[in-house]
């Protein structure tokens, strides 16, 4: 079934963004330029030239590489901003040659911004031309969409924080972590009281605590949470989609890799580097909750047969 895909959305020549697979680099994304679309012996590999980083220490030679076509994505448009940024809006800062998502969690003097990345739990100040929103590459869209093309892009995520996030007693939620070895993961919890704006306090459904006498009880902040998104019937799933695979108690996004037998699949999983084989009933179509919607990012709809 792979080997009848046809994919080239990215030409000699295009420019890109690159995200990465190696420890330390994970979550960051990097400009480069398309070299070759592809190779005789993996149809979904790409050869990229990097603009930013370098083969050689003397700094004269950018760094090559293969990279599979999931790595990639168009390289996005710089927007003019009529407004500065504000308190927990959701940026990439420009940080060691590469754009890294973060938080703005404090607005400073001089357009300067202090950014925290849940990643490396770390709290880094940046000028303005050095922020962009960040911006997630779906079905071929951007999201939120550019600001050019829709007005209500210029709302605050803290607005929609207020309006969209606001959690009851005995709801079923999902809850991400940003501990070692449970980064990208999805836990499901009910919700036990909203303690204030910005904190919830919830139980897992699967996770127990050190004793294992009971589920884990558990006070998160409210950008870790978010509504159940609920059951859904999949006939099928497809080579190269994108699915959240149920694992170690967790939903974990993956990509589907092979077709192995009838209702089973190989799901490849780029933060670990790992192939492992579900059943279908073990897996569900991956979507992200964007400004109060759960948004698709099934990448089938972009391959033709």
């Amino acid at each position: 079934m792979a080997d009848d895909l046809k994919f080239q959305p990215f030409k000699k020549g295009a420019e890109v963004e690159v995200s990465s697979n190696d420890n330390g680099f994970r979550g960051a994304w990097y400009s480069g330029t398309v070299i070759k679309p592809k190779n005789s012996n993996n149809k979904h590999s790409l050869l990229v030239e990097y603009k930013t980083l370098m083969a050689d220490e003397s700094g004269t030679k950018p760094l090559r590489e293969t990279l599979d076509v999931i790595q990639l994505r168009p390289l996005p448009p710089r927007e003019k901003r009529d407004s500065n940024f504000k308190f927990s809006d959701e940026v990439d800062a420009y940080y060691n040659d590469g754009w890294w998502e973060g938080v703005v969690t404090a607005v400073l003097p001089g357009n300067r911004y202090s950014v925290f990345f849940r990643a490396t739990r770390e709290q880094l100040e940046f000028s303005r031309s050095e922020l962009r929103l960040h911006r997630e590459w779906i079905d071929g869209k951007w999201v939120p969409p550019l600001e050019e093309h829709v007005q209500e892009a210029s709302l605050s995520t803290e607005f929609k924080i207020r309006n969209n996030d606001r959690f009851s007693k005995g709801e079923l939620v999902e809850v991400c972590s940003d501990e070692d070895g449970f980064q990208g993961a999805w836990f499901t919890a009910t919700v036990l009281e909203q303690v204030n704006t910005k904190n919830v306090k919830i139980q897992y459904k699967s996770l127990r605590n050190d004793e294992d006498t009971e589920f884990l009880t558990e006070v998160v902040d409210i950008k870790h949470i978010r509504p159940h998104p609920g059951d859904e019937i999949v006939d099928h799933f497809r080579v190269l989609e994108e699915v959240d695979a149920l694992y170690n108690d967790g939903w974990w996004v993956g990509v589907i890799s092979k077709v192995v037998g009838k209702q089973k699949y190989e799901v490849y999983f780029r933060g670990t580097d790992e192939e492992l084989v579900f059943k279908q009933s073990d897996l569900r179509r991956h979507k992200e909750w964007i400004n109060g919607k759960w948004v698709s990012s099934n990448l089938v709809g972009i391959y033709k047969k």
